[in-house]
């Protein structure tokens, strides 16, 4: 399986908690919890960038990558911080770390996403605003 590559410094950060309810039954921050990490990131800058739509993004996730480095926790504030690694005419490549409240990296993600017209389900251009979002936090691997 391919490991994530990101670049050591990503340009934008986000602070989000994670609940006490996030830890699976072995003590430690449920898989899909990072997912949701990240999610969360990607809205956090969507919001800054006023690029939500009747409170929905406009693009959906196409694929994503996740490699756990750390066993994360609940119940405490990580920082998860966001990149961009490829701007195409659909689509955008996504990275993200996200970060325990001592700073050790829990895990590191790609992920895809890909605009789209919600009536035809199908592949449409990035608008501008979003191009332009995404150029902001555009990072080299």
């Amino acid at each position: 399986m391919h490991v994530p590559e990101l670049p050591p410094q990503l340009p934008w950060s986000t602070r989000l908690m994670t609940r006490w309810s996030d830890e699976d039954n072995q003590g430690v921050l449920n898989n899909a919890v990072t997912l949701t990490l990240c999610e969360e990131a990607r809205r956090a800058f969507c919001t800054e960038h006023g690029l939500l739509e009747d409170n929905a993004f406009p693009f959906l996730l196409a694929a994503s990558n996740l490699r756990f480095l750390r066993p994360g926790v609940g119940g405490v504030e990580v920082v998860v911080e966001l990149g961009v690694v490829r701007v195409g005419e659909t689509s955008a490549e996504t990275v993200y770390r996200v970060l325990g409240p001592d700073g050790e990296v829990w895990s590191e993600a790609e992920a895809l996403l890909v605009t789209y017209d919600p009536a035809t389900m199908r592949p449409v251009p990035q608008p501008e605003r979003l191009r332009d979002a995404w150029s902001r936090i555009l990072v080299s691997r």
